[in-house]
């Protein structure tokens, strides 16, 4: 496809709206609501959730990840602490979220600083994960340089028979990490790219801001 083609590529969203009198004064409630409205939508995937780090010099990296829980604390996702988001998480906790809902012609995009979850909660995660993926976990040097795929199985075989019918232990190196939001906008697509976006900006502990951006 050339560039012209390219160009040529638009959607007119023309499904719904977002005004401030019609969001709630939380915005993990309104996440919650948009969130269970993806998922009656059927929307492929409504947790899946783009997650850019950068490294303490400001090269970004981005990547998608999944949603394993939210509440008022933030929002969690699992990961190798020594994947390279991992180590740039270690040396600069900021980070952001981007939620793509095309079906619903929503977007949510979510900055906050991040942090390890407990071992505790890292631990009980890893145990209701299928047994394939807690071999994974293991098993895979996530982010490293490996000589080919073969290399990658044969380790996975191996330590499968060593622990079939065994509780896999969790390895030091996995576990969660929780986004704690300071800025999350909701964006909902309207006609003639007149989007509405609505911004909610943390004031302290309890109270969030809420405003208009321009599309």
């Amino acid at each position: 496809m050339n560039e012209q083609d390219i160009q040529k590529l638009r959607q007119d969203y023309q499904s719904s709206s977002l005004l401030e009198a019609d969001v709630a004064a939380n915005p993990i409630d309104q996440f919650n609501k948009w969130f269970n409205q993806a998922i009656a939508a059927g929307v492929h995937e409504p947790n899946a959730m783009t997650l850019a780090t950068a490294t303490t010099d400001g090269r970004p990296s981005a990547r998608v990840v999944l949603l394993k829980g939210f509440n008022n604390e933030g929002f969690v996702f699992y990961t190798n602490y020594l994947s390279r988001k991992g180590k740039e998480l270690a040396k600069n906790p900021l980070g952001a979220l981007v939620f793509f809902w095309g079906d619903v012609e929503r977007q949510v995009r979510i900055e906050g600083t991040i942090e390890k979850v407990s071992k505790e909660k890292s631990e009980a995660y890893f145990h209701t994960r299928p047994f394939g993926s807690q071999i994974g976990a293991v098993v895979s040097p996530q982010s490293r340089e490996i000589e080919g795929r073969e290399e990658l199985e044969q380790h996975w075989q191996e330590v499968e028979k060593e622990l079939e019918g065994q509780t896999v232990p969790k390895p030091s190196h996995w576990g969660g990490y929780v986004l704690k939001p300071r800025h999350i906008e909701f964006w909902q697509g309207r006609t003639s790219r007149l989007h509405d976006r609505i911004v909610y900006k943390k004031v302290d502990n309890k109270n969030w801001k809420i405003v208009r951006l321009a599309p």
